[in-house]
């Protein structure tokens, strides 16, 4: 116990070491957000491998595995799948943007209106959830170790991301990042597995004490894997949370090269993600104001950035971060919770961000309600699943809510697109120039 205590001291102290020094080098809100956009591949790898292996690949997996055997490995390998697919197919588009949300994409392509900021709700409620996942994950660990209550093991695990999340911002995490990724790898390839199979025998052991479905790659079950690749792989490939990461990288050609190796999840990075579209976009709806960054962050603009909006930016991220500890409390299911935050981004958006990165015909009226359509029938398909189930949480895994949410969402998005007037073409060719050449060729082609 107390060499359990005496490294997971050390441990968080590091974490917070990684909050002060990210402070240090926080002068803006283009640092603070996303890296100063200056990460090269080895910084770049680091905080793009933290987006797949935190809360859903050790603590979600491990209770599949636990449950199905190999089989609940697929949740895992549908992340890495969807990672895959972002750095060939998205990751270079993100990078010469230069925005900050999810909302900002929407709204360079399909002009101001009512697509970017139902998506700014949406992905709100997305990654407090998922940040709530990867809190919960932390609780576990401590509740292993130490036999603590969960609402305490939440509460110490939690606060101390949500301390050096609030210093550093994106530096910070970044550095953590770094730091969790080559203890994970270490930790869970070169001394837990090896140790684990030592302490059950070994392979032939394990075979012999467990039924022959514990060893099956289908144990779980053809559909639920089907549903795994839906909602977890299309899902990497919109989340604020991995597009934040994706936005520090230096250049586009950093982000194809980095983000192979993506294998990790945390709370921290889904908290700023949170806090990012809250402050960006969401407030100035509820204000009534133009959003606070319509095109992006030109070096100009980050250069007159005030400790005033710095200090905004750590405030946003300290509450959020407060609602993430009370849903991680309430929430204590880890895949449950993930499979919520997924739900809602795939059913919701994926089908309004896709359309408008691949289809020139695709409009905002159709973006906007594809996206209440979606978000409806998932979360009303869960809803009632959940209230007529025998068992807690069996609705919210059913494989029915997403196939419903994507299929209303797209029959709704291809014929409005095809019903309304299309995109105004100085909005396309805005987009087009700035999502092929940068946000400099863009200022260029409006003067």
């Amino acid at each position: 116990m107390t060499l359990n205590l005496t490294i997971v001291a050390v441990y968080l102290v590091g974490m917070l070491a990684f909050g002060w020094w990210g402070k240090a080098r926080a002068a803006s809100s283009e640092d603070y957000l996303v890296a100063g956009r200056r990460l090269g591949p080895v910084l770049f790898t680091g905080t793009m491998a933290a987006v797949v292996l935190g809360g859903a690949a050790t603590v979600g997996g491990v209770g599949l595995g636990y449950e199905f055997g190999l089989s609940g490995a697929w949740l895992v390998a549908a992340i890495g799948v969807g990672v895959l697919i972002l750095s060939v197919a998205f990751a270079p588009i993100l990078a010469r943007l230069k925005i900050y949300t999810v909302s900002q994409m929407l709204r360079l392509r399909y002009g101001r209106g009512g697509a970017s900021h139902a998506s700014s709700f949406v992905m709100l409620a997305y990654t407090l959830m998922l940040a709530a996942t990867s809190t919960g994950a932390y609780a576990s660990i401590f509740v292993v170790l130490f036999g603590w209550d969960r609402w305490l093991s939440v509460l110490v695990g939690g606060g101390i991301v949500l301390a050096y999340s609030v210093l550093g911002g994106m530096w910070s995490i970044t550095l953590a990042d770094m730091a969790q990724f080559l203890i994970m790898t270490i930790g869970l390839f070169a001394l837990m597995l090896p140790l684990s199979l030592a302490k059950a025998g070994g392979w032939s052991a394990m075979q012999e004490r467990l039924g022959a479905e514990f060893f099956s790659w289908d144990g779980i079950g053809v559909q639920s894997i089907v549903t795994y690749f839906v909602i977890y792989t299309l899902g990497l490939l919109i989340g604020q949370d991995v597009w934040q990461r994706v936005f520090t990288a230096r250049s586009p050609r950093v982000a194809l090269a980095a983000a192979v190796a993506a294998m990790m999840s945390t709370a921290s990075g889904a908290i700023i993600a949170a806090s990012t579209v809250m402050r960006t976009d969401i407030l100035p709806i509820l204000r009534g104001e133009a959003t606070a960054s319509e095109d992006g962050v030109t070096a100009e603009d980050a250069a007159t950035e005030t400790t005033a909006e710095l200090a905004s930016n750590r405030g946003w991220v300290l509450l959020l971060g407060a609602v993430v500890l009370g849903l991680a409390i309430v929430v204590p299911d880890v895949v449950a919770a993930l499979t919520i935050a997924y739900d809602i981004l795939v059913g919701g958006l994926f089908v309004a961000i896709v359309g408008g990165l691949v289809w020139k015909r695709g409009t905002g009226t159709a973006a906007l309600w594809s996206m209440v359509v979606g978000t409806v029938g998932t979360l009303g398909t869960m809803g009632w699943l959940e209230l007529n189930a025998a068992e807690p949480f069996e609705g919210v895994f059913a494989n029915e809510p997403i196939y419903v949410g994507l299929a209303a969402s797209a029959v709704v998005y291809v014929l409005l697109s095809l019903m309304t007037r299309p995109t105004d073409p100085a909005v396309l060719e805005a987009w087009r120039v700035r999502s092929r050449h940068g946000v400099d060729a863009a200022a260029r082609a409006q003067v």
